[in-house]
């Protein structure tokens, strides 16, 4: 008979030894084993069995002692169950390992050491033969242990490992999952130490954590060793990737959001402790963790990471990866990767959204985890020994999370850290109880009074908040196979590109309108003139204020050119491959003064609203550099990231011959209509492009009505007038005829025609009118979507013969 191996070396492990070396080793295995042909590295190493766990229990009598303790365990009792956790572990790291497994660890690490003498350094991480199962996460459950050297101490860090499987939060988490605490072996990795102390490490999902979205790699990234990420000791860099136009050889970095990474973890050389927290200089703290070239090997890796295991079980497989960078050799290594667990078991089309119906003022905020909102009473805990202050309902405030705590997570109603990102310990088990989380948070612990009521809202974004007192708010559920898809392309506007993967689950044909202006407004917030002459700028307040908001850039044009470009990109690539039209730069100058240094560069006009904007801006020497650019950044989200759907539309163009200085322009910068697919649309904004339609169509492949302020215009109204408002209304007939003739003059020259404006998300039978007049696509508030759909299926559902045809629709973009 064969006896069965207390080790096993990952090239002799597979995804299939889970019940010999548990979910962690198993994985490692499989990777090392079948992944490093395509250019993955992980590091090498080996794992002790289940038997070998089975022995040791056995062999010290230990199962039968641990049996009588748990007998009278109850979970639900803090106090009984940290008696119980501590009565365990005491009597496990009180035993001896056997011999015989003694002998082999040793026998092995000596192997894995090259026969060095003293030997390597290592990392030492628990693997449960339950570990990671699709419906259970057991990430964190047991230790792992880093920068261990020397055989006597490897075995005493083994000797914790078994400890471990019985720790707090371990028992509580298997009870709660239904798992009989002896069917549920230990397996121990140990594993060649990379040395990201000497530079980062951090966690990478390929799946956005949020929302789902099924097309974005998530990276974090921290200097040091990478437990301060796990644990949310620090806020770390994050990076998307976009995965179907990286696996095609573009270079998409849809988004880089630099961390503040105040400590990193390296060696304890020559102290007490294996390893110890030290804080990051400012300068690094200002700088990205990762240079472009290794998120993209990141990702590149993950993609693969995710397709292997999704062909080895036979469906989609987004990962939960750890990574780390090796500061001596400068290489990239995969050190952990198992299933996502929250999102990929989320098979069900049922919508379900949050609404937050006022505002109060806000205590603090961070960033959002799980789009829900929550409210109790705020609960400030300032350390594990006053969990038991936590009652059912509170939302928990505390500096970071661990294991420990999740027990009480448990009964929280939200839950807000100072520290920790999208990957962080806190993060992780929100998403999983369900609940709203926001960490990052900084100042929680100090701007929120413990015992007030406070309303936790993480449906604005990418950003959260914690507002005073309890804010009203609604929940609706709607089941997305029941939404007709009407003939008529609706689409959506959006703004905010944190949005853009949530809104990108609605029912929708694309982006009709993309606004550049939110981007320019809320992200960069400086005059693109005032970042060209930043050299020669005088004021040394102003250059202080840009320096502060472009720390990290030299050249200071590159910072509009990057941030603009991530945000187009990120609502580009959460649409793709439908449509997404985005609207050059449509600020008036009164707006355009608003930015930093803007009041240097813009005239002061008694209307702007009819004054220096749109097209006019583009070609004129006082903005045409600044207008560059905006184009550099559209190219470079067509060119580099790949984003071909992504197409340009030029604002408040009054005549042909205007129309075609832009474009000649836009051609300087490399954007030629026609090339690689590009159209570039045009507002339908001014009775001079309804007039001049067929003209308009010889230069532009396609239009967007935009019903503001054409109804402004068509009227003599100034939209931002209170004492005429009264007369501003686009179902004014001037107004539908004026629509009705742009429908129908744009689509008798063979271009194509929709509406961006607000009147159809305002007014249902503005868009009942538009669709019977044959228009192509309607663009609507995200809010105004599910209802609007409806509405337009029905209407359609009336007129015979069909809107148009087939032929037609399947070419159309706007």
């Amino acid at each position: 008979m064969t006896r069965e191996p207390l080790i096993l070396w990952f090239d002799q492990i597979d995804i299939r030894d889970v019940p010999s070396v548990g979910g962690k080793n198993a994985s490692l295995g499989e990777m090392y084993h079948h992944l490093k042909s395509e250019g993955i590295s992980v590091p090498n190493g080996f794992a002790t069995t289940a038997t070998a766990y089975r022995r040791f229990l056995s062999e010290t009598d230990l199962d039968q002692h641990i049996r009588e303790i748990l007998c009278d365990l109850d979970t639900s009792d803090i106090t009984n169950l940290q008696q119980h956790g501590l009565e365990v572990r005491h009597a496990i790291l009180s035993a001896k390992i056997p011999q015989s497994i003694q002998e082999e660890i040793q026998e092995a690490y000596e192997k894995l050491s090259d026969h060095l003498p003293g030997g390597i350094d290592v990392a030492v991480r628990s693997s449960a033969t339950a570990e990671d199962l699709p419906d259970a996460s057991f990430a964190g459950q047991q230790e792992s242990y880093l920068n261990v050297r020397g055989p006597r101490v490897l075995l005493d860090t083994c000797l914790r490992c078994f400890a471990s499987l019985f720790t707090d939060r371990a028992i509580s988490y298997r009870t709660e999952k239904g798992f009989d605490h002896f069917e549920i072996a230990l397996s121990i990795g140990i594993q060649r130490m990379v040395r990201s102390d000497l530079s980062a490490s951090g966690v990478m999902f390929t799946i956005d954590t949020e929302t789902g979205f099924k097309d974005a790699i998530l990276i974090n990234a921290a200097y040091g060793l990478g437990e301060n990420i796990v644990q949310g000791s620090v806020n770390p860099d994050e990076y998307y990737v976009f995965k179907p136009t990286l696996k095609n050889g573009y270079q998409p970095i849809l988004n880089k959001s630099l961390g503040s990474k105040e400590f990193k973890l390296v060696y304890d050389t020559g102290g007490e402790k294996m390893i110890r927290n030290i804080p990051v200089s400012h300068k690094d703290r200002k700088q990205f963790a990762l240079n472009d070239d290794d998120i993209l090997i990141l990702a590149r890796w993950g993609c693969l990471i995710e397709d292997h295991y999704s062909k080895v079980k036979g469906h989609p497989c987004p990962m939960d990866i750890e990574w780390a960078k090796d500061g001596m050799t400068q290489e990239l290594f995969i050190v952990q990767a198992r299933p996502e667990t929250v999102h990929s078991q989320n098979k069900t089309q049922l919508l379900k959204t949050y609404q937050l119906n006022q505002r109060g003022r806000v205590l603090t905020c961070g960033r959002s985890v799980g789009e829900r909102i929550g409210h109790g009473i705020a609960r400030v805990v300032h350390s594990a020994d006053n969990l038991d202050e936590v009652q059912p309902g509170d939302v928990l405030i505390t500096e970071k999370t661990d294991p420990d705590w999740e027990p009480i997570m448990k009964k929280a109603a939200a839950i807000v850290t100072n520290r920790g990102g999208r990957t962080c310990h806190a993060a992780i088990v929100s998403r999983e109880l369900g609940l709203p989380a926001i960490v990052g948070a900084e100042q929680a612990t100090i701007s929120i009074p413990s015992g007030s009521m406070v309303t936790v809202s993480c449906v604005e974004g990418d950003t959260g908040y914690v507002y005073e007192g309890q804010l009203d708010y609604e929940v609706e559920k709607v089941d997305l196979s029941q939404i007709p898809r009407p003939e008529t392309k609706v689409m959506m506007i959006v703004g905010n590109p944190n949005e853009a993967f949530r809104l990108s689950m609605l029912p929708s044909d694309g982006v009709g309108l993309a606004r550049m202006e939110f981007i320019i407004n809320s992200f960069i917030r400086i005059h693109p003139m005032a970042l060209l002459e930043y050299e020669n700028l005088k004021d040394p307040i102003l250059k202080s204020e840009i320096d502060r908001r472009t720390s990290s850039y030299d050249d200071k044009p590159s910072f509009f050119v990057d941030t603009l470009a991530q945000g187009v990109a990120m609502i580009a690539a959460a649409f793709y491959p439908h449509d997404v039209i985005v609207r050059m730069s449509d600020f008036k100058t009164n707006e355009y003064a608003n930015l930093i240094g803007g009041n240097r560069y813009e005239p002061k006009e008694e209307n702007p609203m009819i004054g220096f904007r749109g097209a006019s801006r583009y070609y004129h020497p006082h903005y045409r550099d600044a207008f560059g650019l905006e184009c550099q950044a559209m190219q470079r989200v067509r060119e580099t990231m790949g984003l071909k759907n992504m197409k340009l539309m030029i604002p408040f163009c009054r005549t042909v011959d205007e129309g075609k200085k832009v474009l000649a322009e836009m051609a300087k910068h490399g954007l030629r209509r026609g090339e690689e697919g590009l159209e570039i649309y045009i507002m339908c904004e001014l009775p001079s492009n309804v007039i001049q339609a067929e003209a308009f169509a010889e230069i532009f492949d396609g239009f967007s009505i935009g019903s503001n302020d054409l109804t402004q215009l068509t009227l003599g109204v100034d939209r931002d007038s209170e004492i005429v408002a009264h007369l501003f209304d686009e179902r004014d007939p001037a107004v539908m005829e004026s629509l009705a003739a742009a429908i129908k003059k744009v689509k008798s020259a063979g271009k194509k025609i929709g509406i961006c404006g607000q009147a159809p998300s305002d007014y249902p039978e503005i868009a009942e009118f538009l669709v019977k007049q044959g228009i192509d696509s309607i663009s609507l508030n995200p809010d105004s979507i599910l209802k609007t759909v409806s509405h337009i299926a029905e209407v359609e559902a009336e007129l015979e013969p069909p809107v148009s045809s087939p032929e037609m629709k399947g070419n159309l973009t706007l």
